[in-house]
């Protein structure tokens, strides 16, 4: 009896530890931005969320241990021929998130491999229908249309492309060294012109100042041949009006009139004849009381005119006695 118990009790705690092996067996923990896909008999049946699960053991199994979080995949460098023939190295890098564990697991087999084929592939595809210009300055545009056809073919793989970046684009060093020698030559082709430019702008500048010289210039002449005119003008108005004057005085027998009038040119002849360039030294044998005698002489010769008697003769006679000028 008591071997009996004894053999029932090993057989209790044999059955009890066994439940407690088979419990921990059916208990999954799941770790955060995982995703655990269940097999039934080989047969996908579940996938377990970041936590704790249960499943049948013996019966389920897990299958796939699938990283839900954005991973970062290189793209190994590799040599593309551009549109024009030019043999360069590119590599880049591909971030992706899985979105259905159970078509990443299922689905394809390698993801990574896959994907990084893909987009080698693509890769290719996309430069090589580009030239060697538009791949170096168009980084952008190739992103995008790597970007769309990448995600777009990995659709059915539960996952999703959220970026593709090109890292390096290399050219032979021969082409390197061309490309040099021909952003040199641009560069000087445009400082030639810039410089031909700016001659240009500043002739024309030139140009447009001597021509606003030119017009105010003959504006200035214009306005003083004016101004000459209006004087000679009012100078021969001054004249006529003198000698109107003048006339009218001798007509009248004023013979002081007559004696002024006769100094004024005189003298006015005198003084240009000093004035002249080629007359240095002027000798005239006379003195000054000379130019006076002969002032009188004038008046004496209009007296005997005017002092006729206007009798049968018509000419008049004056009221008074003419005065002689001395």
């Amino acid at each position: 009896m008591d071997f009996f118990l004894s053999g029932f009790a090993i057989f209790v705690v044999v059955l009890v530890l066994l439940a407690i092996v088979i419990v921990f067996m059916g208990v999954t923990i799941v770790p955060q931005g995982y995703q655990y896909t269940i097999e039934r008999f080989g047969r996908y049946t579940r996938s377990l969320h970041p936590g704790l699960g249960l499943i049948l053991p013996f019966i389920d199994r897990i299958g796939g241990r699938i990283n839900m979080m954005e991973q970062v995949l290189d793209i190994p460098t590799q040599e593309v021929i551009s549109r024009d023939n030019a043999m360069v190295q590119v590599d880049g890098v591909l971030f992706y998130q899985v979105l259905d564990a159970a078509k990443s697991a299922y689905e394809v087999r390698d993801l990574e491999r896959a994907i990084q084929n893909l987009a080698q592939t693509n890769l290719r595809t996309v430069l090589g229908s580009m030239d060697l210009d538009e791949a170096l300055s168009q980084r952008d545009a190739i992103n995008v249309r790597l970007l769309n056809v990448i995600d777009q073919a990995s659709t059915p793989w539960g996952l999703k492309v959220t970026r593709v970046e090109i890292k390096d684009i290399t050219p032979p060093l021969d082409l390197v060294e061309a490309m040099g020698r021909q952003m040199k030559a641009e560069r000087l082709k445009r400082a030639v012109i810039l410089e031909a430019e700016g001659v240009r702008q500043s002739e024309i500048l030139k140009a447009e100042g001597e021509k606003k010289a030119a017009i105010l210039e003959a504006e200035g002449r214009r306005e003083a041949a004016f101004r000459d005119a209006e004087a000679r003008e009012r100078l021969a108005e001054a004249e006529a009006k003198a000698t109107h004057d003048v006339s009218e005085a001798i007509a009248a027998g004023d013979i002081q009139s007559i004696n002024y009038f006769i100094a004024q040119k005189y003298t006015e002849a005198m003084k240009e004849i000093g004035m002249a360039r080629n007359s240095k030294v002027v000798l005239m044998p006379m003195e000054a009381s000379a130019l006076i005698g002969s002032l009188g002489g004038i008046g004496a010769i209009a007296k005997e005119v005017f002092g006729k008697d206007s009798d049968g003769n018509g000419s008049r006679r004056s009221s008074g006695s003419v005065p002689t000028v001395e």
